[in-house]
């Protein structure tokens, strides 16, 4: 007998599922804070990387130096680099600190969301969930 055949005669079987409704009626908030920090750290490491791969992506295929080709005809300004005005560090720099008020401000508003999510269950009895034992 072939392994594919017992998958076949496994899944033939039948199981007895039983399904539970349970209540969300509290958040801990502490938790909820923990979580969306963890979350928001993630996604600023990602906003800075992505930031500092696009400029040198931008600055290997010379697409900065075609921008102030560009630029300088249609300004008549010699003097004007993009390279100089917008560098990798002054880029990086940025998108730090982005990725630091950005975790911030998402912290602030996961608290702020439990404790709303807290103070609604008084009106609505809670978040109905259901769960299924297969």
């Amino acid at each position: 007998m072939s392994v594919a055949e017992k998958l076949q005669r496994k899944e033939m079987r039948q199981t007895s599922s039983r399904q539970v409704r349970l209540k969300l009626v509290y958040v801990d908030v502490w938790s909820l804070v923990k979580l969306t920090f963890l979350i928001w750290l993630c996604l600023g490491i990602v906003l800075l990387v992505a930031s500092v791969l696009i400029w040198v992506v931008l600055y290997s295929t010379h697409v900065f130096d075609s921008l102030d080709k560009t630029i300088r005809d249609v300004l008549n300004q010699p003097e004007f680099s993009i390279e100089k005005s917008f560098g990798i560090g002054q880029v990086a720099l940025f998108a730090f600190i982005i990725a630091v008020l950005n975790t911030l401000v998402g912290t602030a508003l996961g608290a702020v969301s439990g404790f709303i999510y807290n103070l609604s269950v008084r009106f609505t009895g809670g978040l109905l969930v259901g769960f299924q034992n297969q």
